[in-house]
């Protein structure tokens, strides 16, 4: 998997876990942070269908295979979900991430950031 993984040009690392004995891969993966957008005054109609074109664009990502997990906040705050990319580079998640119907109508801004995370590890 390491080797796949380097020859693809994702970024890497691992190490031994002391307790186990186990050796963890790490991986590079972006997160987008889906963010309150300057452009709000859509009618309720046009906010219901740029949704539903957004959670197809999500679905489509997943589907593909360049997202792993995206979902909202559960409160009214500026940041409204986040989106896991797992491409091998910030430009291409960037591109991805601002493919959204919702942030090219302007009412999702998007901001990418590196994060690892394990290979294989399950949320609990």
């Amino acid at each position: 998997l390491r080797d796949e993984l380097k020859s693809k040009g994702y970024e890497i690392f691992d190490y031994v876990d002391e307790e186990t004995g186990d050796t963890v891969l790490m991986q590079q993966y972006y997160i987008a942070f889906l963010k309150r957008g300057p452009e709000r005054s859509q009618t309720p109609e046009a906010a219901d269908s740029l949704q539903e074109l957004h959670m197809a664009h999500l679905a489509r990502m997943y589907a593909e295979g360049y997202a792993d997990i995206s979902g909202p906040f559960g409160d009214d705050g500026e940041i409204r979900g986040i989106t896991i990319y797992n491409t091998p580079t910030l430009k291409i998640a960037d591109s991805l991430a601002n493919r959204d119907p919702m942030v090219r109508a302007g009412r999702l801004v998007v901001e990418v950031h590196p994060w690892w995370a394990a290979k294989g590890f399950p949320l609990r």
